[in-house]
């Protein structure tokens, strides 16, 4: 079952990266202010880039590399140089 990567940037300007299996949903949960994860990047929230991949064991261990990155601007470059077309 595919699973998605995907990056926040909030209106505070700090970044969030995320993986699920349902993007649009838990894209809506975030808009909603329904995660304690993302209150910190302020009211207005947009996904910046998201990415598909096979399996939510995939996404997962692209996350936790992305978030080692602990550079914003390198995960979003990495991410859309990964790309897979839609």
């Amino acid at each position: 079952m595919e699973a998605w990567v995907y990056i926040l940037r909030g209106s505070s300007g700090r970044h969030y990266i995320g993986s699920t299996r349902d993007v649009e949903r838990r894209l809506r949960e975030h808009g909603r202010n329904r995660c304690h994860t993302t209150s910190r990047l302020g009211g207005d929230m947009v996904c910046v880039v998201k990415n598909r991949y096979v399996s939510l064991a995939e996404a997962r261990a692209v996350e936790r590399r992305l978030k080692r990155m602990k550079n914003p601007k390198a995960a979003i470059a990495f991410l859309e140089a990964t790309s897979s077309p839609d």
